[in-house]
C-alpha cells in the first residue's frame, strides 16, 4: 500500500467517524421524541457541503471524495428526516430545507451549462472550499465566549479529535494530489481543533463531568 492509498483510507475512516458524531443526537431525538437543544442548521449545511464535494469528486474522478461524501450525505439526510419528524418548528425547518434545496437546484443548473474541464472543476472547487472554510470558522465566536467564561462543557472532545485527524488527513491527501481546493479549506479545521485542544487543557477539570453536545460547536 503506497502513501496515497494509506491517506485515502485515513480520509475515509476519520471523515466517516466525524460524520457519525451526529448519531448521539439521533438517539437523543428518538428517545426523547424531541429536538430540544439540538441544532438543525449544522445537519443541513453539512449535507449541502457533502453534495457539493460529491459533485467535485465525480468531475475529478476521485473515488475517495465520492465515497466519503456519499456516506456523509446519506447520514445528514437521515439526521434531517428524523429532525423533521420530531421538531415542533416544522414550518421553520421545512422552509430552511426548501431554501437549501432551491440553492442546490440553481447551483446544479449553473454548473450543468458550464463547459466541461478545468473551468467547471475550478469554480466548483472554489465554492466548496469557501463553504468548508466557513463551516470550520463559524464556531470561533462560541470559542471566544468559552474563553470568557472558562467553561468547556459545551465542547465535544470526541468531535474535536475527529475533526483534527479528518482535516489533517485531507490536507496530506490533497498535498499528494497537488489539489489546493482540498488542502486549503481543511487547514482551518486543524487550526480550530488546536484551539479547542488548548481550551480543554486550560479549562477542563478532572472534577467536571462534561455534557458533550456533538455538532453544536
Amino acid at each position: 500500500m503506497d502513501l496515497l492509498q494509506l491517506l485515502s483510507w485515513a480520509c475515509i475512516v476519520f471523515t466517516v467517524g466525524m460524520y457519525s458524531t451526529g448519531l448521539p443526537d439521533l438517539k437523543k431525538m428518538k428517545e426523547s421524541k424531541s429536538t430540544d437543544n439540538i441544532q438543525f442548521l449544522p445537519f443541513l449545511t453539512t449535507c449541502l457541503n457533502n453534495l457539493g464535494w460529491l459533485y467535485y469528486g465525480i468531475l475529478k474522478k476521485d473515488q475517495t471524495i465520492v465515497l466519503v461524501n456519499i456516506i456523509g450525505a446519506l447520514l445528514q439526510i437521515l439526521y434531517i428526516i428524523v429532525y423533521l419528524f420530531y421538531t415542533k418548528q416544522k414550518r421553520l425547518v421545512m422552509s430552511q430545507t426548501l431554501a437549501a434545496g432551491a440553492v442546490l437546484t440553481s447551483s446544479w443548473f449553473y454548473f450543468t451549462f458550464l463547459p466541461e474541464g478545468n473551468i467547471k472543476l475550478g469554480q466548483l472547487g472554489l465554492i466548496c472550499s469557501v463553504i468548508t472554510v466557513s463551516m470550520y470558522l463559524s464556531p470561533l465566536t462560541a470559542l471566544v465566549e468559552i474563553v470568557r467564561c472558562g467553561n468547556v462543557q459545551c465542547l465535544s472532545f470526541p468531535l474535536t479529535v475527529a475533526t483534527f485527524f479528518t482535516s489533517t488527513s485531507w490536507v496530506l491527501y490533497g498535498h499528494q494530489l497537488n489539489d489546493y481546493y482540498i488542502v486549503v479549506p481543511n487547514m482551518p479545521g486543524i487550526f480550530t481543533s488546536l484551539i479547542r485542544f488548548y481550551l480543554f487543557w486550560k479549562f477542563a477539570s478532572v472534577h467536571q463531568s462534561p455534557s458533550y453536545k456533538p455538532l453544536q460547536i
